[in-house]
């Protein structure tokens, strides 16, 4: 029997006999998600689904032209406008053809399972990660999973063996690495986790499944060796226009063009220079009104960021501290100006980023709540860099994440921003929401909160920390513009670097960590600028709209409520909210 006939027979019916349709009939969206569930039981264990933890990969060819047709199946369902699925989840039904059109790219038209080693990699070296670090298993229950595990990892070798036809060097290099580095682990390292764990009769000879393992691991590898590495090309820096084209429609479900992107992205760093120019232009008549002015809007935008680069944090304990202090500030803000109904309980940590973490570690991220977490707590990371790094450095490092930048950040992180947002995200009845958000939402809404909250007068008596607003908003600009240059005219790293910090005037640690994030990321990149726009754009259209009877705070909590879904189905919300 098919592995997916459980989900495929209520799909066949309903595929077949709509009149028949009824709402008793088991939900399309919930039943795709239990497939993907099923395809993809490690995306679901980091989503917060515990039960996750028993079942693993299998990246077989049957499985995966299994996957390809359920996923055809039900875009065929959904894509009837008659459809009463769609007529009743409308919105859900739009991100569950967006879920699916990618999928299907990517197993049948660019075929990662043939021509990407690390679609098998983090799989094969990170297999018994989430079973050493379950805090729900017994000893016992890690011990019996980890057999089984090794017995996944085992036919995943193989399938990658049997699949991979080609390979980009860059691709196989980075993932021998792993792979190596992963064989040593089964045969040798594992050893010292496997005896704080109880022995079970039904897991007999773990010690030789750990060099069965390690065996298969170097199997694969001297294919890859042997095989595909000598013939691999280098791979190229940019996925090309047509590739970047296409991704572009589908992460935006849209009909914008690359080249449209530019000359939106371009026209906001104009927009964006001059208004940093005239806050520039105020804040040196008034902090020194006995020297004359630089000649050049650059000249002037610059003297300008060389104070609120003076106003730094001076180590780690420092920083950590005024973050704290900022984020009770934000709290007591929106509560007074009502911005937007705040969360009864926090679940939000501060730390500092650990050095473990690599190149993020300078630039700092927020681990938001997983949507199905038992444990729903928020951390934030923040950027740091070791008191033993060279005082230059430190100076440089400090200097990126000044004061003023921190005063303006923290509402994009916290409050109102990521934090806030997912936690209340978390909450929606729709799963197809927390499985498959747009896009867009996440970073479009938490730079829109950095215009609310300055708009209603936050820090109104320090205009670097507008300043520093603005050339955050000139860096997602550039994030678009350059990510386009890149991919689709071939944009060398020297010329990205040149331009941001030349035009776009990008923070030292930023620039560093561009070239990075606009290769590996094309789309993400660009959902701060092409999302915050949008959100922008709706809440003028809505306050134009609604006049006199606009509440910022129903605004505010109507988008959050709704969670992340395509910003251009505000508009009806808000229609039909007005209507009740």
């Amino acid at each position: 029997m098919l592995k997916y006939m459980k989900y495929l027979v209520p799909i066949f019916i309903i595929a077949f006999s709509f009149s028949s349709f009824t709402l008793e009939i088991e939900d399309i969206g919930e039943e795709y998600i239990a497939a993907y569930k099923n395809f993809y039981p490690s995306k679901a264990l980091n989503l917060g689904i515990q039960n996750a933890i028993y079942d693993y990969e299998n990246f077989s060819p049957e499985n995966i032209t299994q996957w390809i047709s359920f996923n055809k199946m039900v875009l065929d369902i959904i894509s009837k406008p008659d459809s009463p699925y769609v007529i009743q989840n409308k919105i859900d039904a739009r991100l569950l053809r967006l879920q699916i059109k990618e999928e299907i790219d990517k197993w049948e038209n660019r075929k990662v399972h043939q021509n990407l080693l690390s679609t098998y990699t983090s799989l094969i070296s990170e297999a018994l990660d989430p079973i050493f670090e379950n805090n729900f298993l017994t000893n016992s229950e890690k011990s019996a999973l980890i057999c089984n595990r090794l017995e996944s990892v085992q036919k995943l070798c193989a399938n990658a063996q049997n699949s991979l036809e080609n390979g980009q060097k860059n691709d196989l290099e980075r993932g021998l690495k792993s792979l190596k580095r992963a064989s040593n682990y089964y045969s040798s390292e594992i050893s010292e986790n496997i005896q704080k764990l109880p022995k079970l009769s039904s897991c007999n000879n773990l010690e030789i499944k750990c060099d069965e393992t390690a065996l298969s691991i170097d199997m694969l590898i001297n294919y890859l060796e042997s095989n595909l590495l000598p013939t691999a090309k280098e791979s190229p820096l940019s996925i090309g226009q047509n590739e970047y084209a296409k991704q572009l429609a589908y992460y935006t479900d849209s009909e914008l063009t690359p080249y449209q992107l530019e000359k939106m992205a371009l026209a906001e760093i104009e927009t964006v220079k001059n208004l940093m120019e005239e806050v520039s232009i105020n804040y040196l008549k008034n902090q020194y009104p006995n020297k004359s002015l630089p000649f050049t809007r650059d000249e002037t935008i610059k003297a300008a960021l060389v104070d609120m680069e003076k106003d730094v944090p001076i180590n780690a304990k420092d920083c950590l501290d005024f973050w704290n202090e900022l984020k009770e500030s934000a709290i007591a803000f929106v509560e007074k100006h009502d911005i937007v109904t705040l969360p009864e309980f926090q679940t939000l940590q501060i730390i500092a980023a650990p050095e473990s973490a690599g190149p993020a570690a300078r630039i700092g991220w927020v681990q938001s709540a997983r949507p199905f977490d038992p444990n729903p707590v928020t951390t934030l990371f923040l950027p740091s860099i070791p008191e033993t790094f060279p005082e230059q450095e430190q100076i440089d490092f400090w200097a990126s994440f000044n004061k003023p930048f921190t005063r303006m950040i923290v509402i994009h992180e916290l409050i109102p921003g990521h934090y806030m947002q997912m936690k209340i995200i978390r909450e929606t009845p729709h799963h197809v929401r927390l499985f498959f958000p747009f896009a867009l939402y996440s970073e479009g809404y938490a730079t829109f909160t950095e215009r609310v909250l300055l708009d209603a007068g936050w820090e109104k008596d320090n205009p670097l920390t507008f300043l520093a607003h603005l050339r955050k908003r000139l860096e997602n600009a550039n994030r678009a513009y350059t990510s386009m240059q890149l991919h689709c005219n071939n944009w060398t790293p020297e010329q990205v670097m040149e331009f941001s910090t030349e035009t776009s005037l990008v923070a030292p640690q930023f620039a560093k960590s561009l070239w990075g994030r606009i290769s590996a990321n094309p789309m993400q990149v660009i959902s701060y600028f092409l999302g915050g726009k949008q959100f922008s754009d709706l809440f003028d259209s809505e306050k134009e709209k609604q006049g006199d009877k606009f509440v910022l705070k129903d605004f505010m909590d109507t988008i959050l409520r709704m969670g992340p879904i395509p910003i251009d189905e505000f508009p009806s919300i808000f229609e039909i909210n007005s209507m009740n």
